[in-house]
């Protein structure tokens, strides 16, 4: 357990009030961190950070709303932190978007914008926010959930693949940038999960028996599967480990 320990840790989730946010600010919690649940609304936040404190004991969880984005509210949610909880040491950017479906070149301006306004820049700002005090420290673990969609080519959600794929890049060249004061980068890559997110995909009993059929390991991904290895990379068990996007899809992308 001591390689996983994350007693005085402290982290900040985007998009945990739900799915794999969640799991992971659950799981972080578990292992000892301190955790800020952010997303949108703060009602959302609050029962996940009720129900950590209930279960881990008062001051484990705080609930801080934030719109990824809006530049102010991560400002914001960086302040709040640091009033609450003092330094920040993991940062795990999960929260994204995916406004349009269908080919790229119906794709308009305003929804292609937003796609990577909310899931490239957003991150971006977010880093900037912590990667100074972790620095310092010589010490930090920042995650961008990303998706097997990086890796592959798509006719219907192409342009959040190209932000997906983009994470990954930026774990690269932030992992070349902080990695002399001890502060590592990586990416999740998950690949179908069963949340609300990817609830096409699952809720129909003929689309899930397909999708099945196609992955290795037979079966859908669950939120828990993406939490342990966000617990790994936060914890003295991804000390090593920097600049790389693990994939997580029982096998799909190897099909």
């Amino acid at each position: 357990m001591e390689l996983f320990d994350l007693t005085g840790q402290v982290a900040i989730i985007t998009g945990s009030s739900r799915g794999i946010g969640r799991a992971i600010a659950e799981r972080l919690a578990e292992h000892g961190a301190r955790v800020v649940i952010s997303s949108r609304k703060l009602e959302a936040c609050a029962e996940v950070a009720d129900g950590l404190n209930a279960r881990y004991g008062a001051g484990t969880a705080l609930a801080v709303p934030a719109n990824i984005s809006n530049k102010k509210d991560l400002e914001a949610l960086v302040a709040t932190t640091h009033t609450e909880f003092g330094r920040i040491s993991i940062l795990v950017c999960n929260a994204a978007s995916n406004p349009y479906y269908g080919p790229m070149s119906g794709i308009t301006d305003e929804a292609f914008r937003k796609v990577l306004e909310n899931n490239v820049i957003a991150n971006h700002w977010l880093v900037q926010l912590v990667a100074p005090e972790m620095c310092a420290a010589r010490d930090g673990a920042i995650m961008l959930i990303s998706s097997i969609g990086g890796l592959l080519g798509s006719a219907t959600i192409g342009a959040y693949c190209l932000s997906k794929a983009a994470d990954m890049q930026l774990a690269r060249n932030l992992a070349v940038e902080f990695g002399p004061h001890n502060v590592r980068v990586n990416c999740i890559a998950p690949g179908i999960i069963r949340t609300g997110f990817s609830r096409a995909l699952w809720e129909d009993p003929a689309v899930e028996e397909r999708v099945r059929g196609q992955c290795p390991l037979r079966r859908l991904g669950e939120p828990d599967d993406v939490a342990g290895i966000a617990v790994m990379l936060a914890s003295r068990a991804g000390h090593y480990v920097t600049g790389q996007t693990l994939v997580v899809d029982g096998g799909d992308t190897i099909t």
